[in-house]
């Protein structure tokens, strides 16, 4: 996606540690147009799959998912970082954050998948794959089948596709960042 290399390039700043920060469009201030602009790729990307419900992680991952959803005129689903008081039934799963260095206990109330469900998960980025490992799981306690993963931002050298490949998941970036040595955004 040009528009989104562009933008990378343009307003993307590289912090030491492997750190790439867009959030002046991507996860903190978001550019509505470009939000729909990835949906419309993403929907594109998965046109042949046959999709019931668009899931994601809260917090970054919520608004191209509710746009992916609005587009394609399906549920969306975000895990939980915090159990609410007053869900009762849930899956569960502990994800690792590599921008916050801790861990999460995610959450989503077991009404809201089910084995009926053919499930596309959205994300802002891909590095490790812990969310996505994470959303995984709670998909196969589910029954849910996983037909693919969406990420605006894939940081290919810290090898999350490889993680979700071997897993046998489908994965597409819209842009795919090979290196930030030296604070230098390199992008394929």
């Amino acid at each position: 996606m040009d528009i989104l290399k562009e933008r990378i390039l343009k307003d993307g700043k590289c912090l030491p540690g492997g750190i790439l920060k867009v959030d002046s469009f991507v996860n903190h201030q978001m550019d509505p147009n470009l939000l729909k602009k990835e949906a419309i790729e993403f929907i594109r990307l998965f046109s042949d799959t046959k999709i019931t419900k668009i899931l994601t992680i809260e917090a970054s991952g919520i608004a191209p998912s509710i746009i992916v959803g609005l587009l394609l005129d399906l549920p969306v689903v975000f895990a939980k970082k915090k159990t609410p008081s007053t869900m009762d039934k849930m899956y569960s799963t502990k994800i690792h954050s590599f921008t916050k260095q801790r861990d999460y206990n995610v959450v989503i109330a077991k009404e809201y998948l089910s084995p009926d469900d053919r499930v596309l998960f959205i994300d802002d980025f891909l590095a490790y794959g812990n969310a996505a490992k994470g959303i995984a799981d709670i998909c196969q306690q589910a029954g849910a089948e996983l037909v693919g993963m969406g990420f605006i931002i894939e940081k290919a050298f810290q090898h999350g596709r490889e993680v979700l490949e071997n897993m046998g998941i489908r994965v597409e970036s819209l842009a795919i960042v090979d290196s930030l040595d030296n604070c230098e955004i390199k992008l394929r």
